[in-house]
């Protein structure tokens, strides 16, 4: 009787871990899934600003500053790596965007060109998806860290070498309310 109790526990014991152990890894996969779908839309994001650039280049070839500008923040962050550098990249990035966008203000024959306007509602539409995909990750992200740190899972999670993710995290910046000025 004694033996079957100890292989009853042994059983639940060996149970509960192939549970949480599987439901860790569906979880970081679950991260891991969202991340790319980031980088997804980043990755498009990338692909349609040196378009946008030389749309603005043709109408207003002597604001090559902030076309320099946009064009650095842009492989910077293309090269950055992790949430938390990849969410300061794509804060300069936006800063350097909306920068370009001023620019653009000045010039009425570029805010009339067909072209420049299919790019920036592109690049719009390309920013609400990358705002959907972040929450998404964050998401992700929120009901992994909770697995992983409440218990029993938190033992497996360290037996697992289960990582922690960063939050991608908007800047200081974008937390404040924009100045509307008429």
């Amino acid at each position: 009787m004694e033996l079957v109790i100890v292989a009853v526990i042994a059983v639940v014991v060996i149970g509960v871990f192939v549970l949480g152990y599987n439901g860790l890894v569906k979880l970081r996969n679950r991260v891991e899934n969202a991340w790319a779908g980031i980088d997804v839309q980043l990755k498009r994001r990338y692909d349609l600003i040196p378009n946008l650039v030389e749309t603005v280049k043709g109408y207003a070839s002597h604001e090559s500053e902030t076309l320099e500008a946009v064009t650095q923040a842009r492989s910077q962050a293309m090269a950055a790596e992790g949430a938390a550098d990849k969410a300061q990249a794509e804060s300069d990035l936006s800063q350097a965007l909306f920068n370009l966008r001023a620019v653009a203000e000045q010039y009425p024959d570029l805010k009339a060109s067909q072209n420049f306007s299919q790019l920036q509602e592109e690049l719009s539409n390309t920013e609400d998806r990358i705002a959907n995909a972040r929450q998404a990750y964050n998401q992700a992200v929120r009901k992994y860290d909770t697995r992983r740190q409440s218990i029993p899972t938190n033992i497996i999670a360290g037996m697992g070498n289960f990582p922690s993710f960063d939050y991608f995290e908007a800047d200081p910046d974008s937390r404040s309310p924009v100045e509307v000025e008429f």
